[in-house]
């Protein structure tokens, strides 16, 4: 069965660091586009970061590049969200997505709290 479970949140403080994982089963990641988005309280899913297997290239919303990374361990069919230097306006639900035809799919959300 097809399954992304996300986990790594957790509550921080600003300046701080976590790393969120996405475990995939059931799918070869190395064969799939997949990415990071997030939800913010009152504001719609917004992307945060992907990375493209046709030619491993990366992207990155402005409002995080120089500060998170994303990575992908194929072994392990696990992909990390590296964020470092947080913000309270990291906080958000983030979530993987993991682009196939003809449906995309979604894990479950982990929860990420910047906050004093």
């Amino acid at each position: 069965q097809e399954k992304l479970v996300e986990s790594g949140g957790g509550l921080v403080q600003p300046g701080g660091s976590l790393r969120l994982s996405c475990a995939a089963s059931g799918f070869s990641l190395d064969h799939y586009s997949i990415g990071w988005f997030r939800q913010a309280p009152g504001k719609g899913r917004e992307g945060v970061s992907c990375i493209v297997t046709t030619d491993n290239s990366t992207y990155y919303a402005d409002s995080v590049k120089g500060r998170f990374t994303i990575s992908m361990d194929t072994g392990k069919n696990i992909v990390y969200l590296q964020m470092n230097s947080l913000k309270a306006e990291d906080t958000a639900v983030y979530y993987c997505k993991l682009w196939s035809r003809p449906n995309d799919y979604w894990g479950q959300g982990t929860q990420v709290t910047v906050s004093s």
